[in-house]
């Protein structure tokens, strides 16, 4: 019974700071960011362990492959597209990917981070259950891996709009290529609020992404590390 409240309670308040969101439609008011804090404040405020949470919680992180498959329709619908632009999307999304892997592995050199918080940062622009494994596989902590990704995925969704707006970025393959790469799936789910075609190139950008950083990154820590 308090899986299935917790499970209530979560898309309750998903559900109200989407309404928020669209009344109001303020990039600091993204549903992903303002219900994860919500929900964050009210389990500290009633002292309410999070093991106890996620016996409901979890229920909805099920959820997530099937939602990631479901992302293949737009990349579907717009496969001619896809074969059209697939080398600037390749080339695109290297580079990015790139710039992201050496980005945190630059920045926590400089700030003498832990080797073991240095390994979870480097795949933070992948998707959470490769980020998790790239860490665990190469003496990192998959779960510390799986916030950094979060965050890369929320700060993406909130502020990559713009962000891209003042880079004059406005071609939806540009547009994709950006979500997907940088912000993976929150990123694809926030280009899907822009149109479908710019959700398709977000999608084929955050799978090419997630295989680059599967082979480059643990080859990049056991040399550099």
């Amino acid at each position: 019974m308090w899986a299935f409240g917790t499970c209530v309670f979560t898309i309750l308040i998903f559900q109200l700071m989407k309404a928020l969101y669209q009344k109001y439609n303020y990039p600091l008011l993204v549903p992903v960011a303002t219900s994860t804090t919500v929900i964050i404040v009210l389990l500290l405020l009633f002292n309410i362990p999070y093991d106890t949470y996620l016996q409901g919680g979890s229920w909805i992180g099920e959820l997530l492959g099937p939602a990631v498959v479901a992302l293949a329709f737009p990349l579907y619908k717009n496969k001619e597209i896809l074969k059209k632009y697939f080398a600037p999307v390749v080339v695109g999304v290297l580079i990015g990917a790139s710039i992201g892997i050496l980005s945190g592995l630059t920045f926590a050199s400089l700030l003498n981070i832990d080797k073991e918080v240095l390994i979870s940062l480097i795949p933070k622009n992948v998707t959470t259950p490769i980020a998790m494994d790239i860490a665990s596989m190469s003496g990192g902590i998959p779960t510390l891996a799986a916030v950094y990704v979060t965050i890369a995925g929320v700060g993406g969704a909130m502020f990559g709009p713009t962000i891209l707006k003042l880079c004059r970025i406005h071609h939806y393959i540009g547009v994709g290529v950006g979500f997907g790469t940088a912000s993976h799936g929150i990123g694809t789910a926030r280009a899907l609020e822009i149109g479908q075609k710019e959700a398709a190139i977000s999608s084929i950008s955050m799978i090419l992404s997630a295989i680059f950083a599967a082979v480059v990154c643990p080859i990049l820590i056991s040399v550099v590390l």
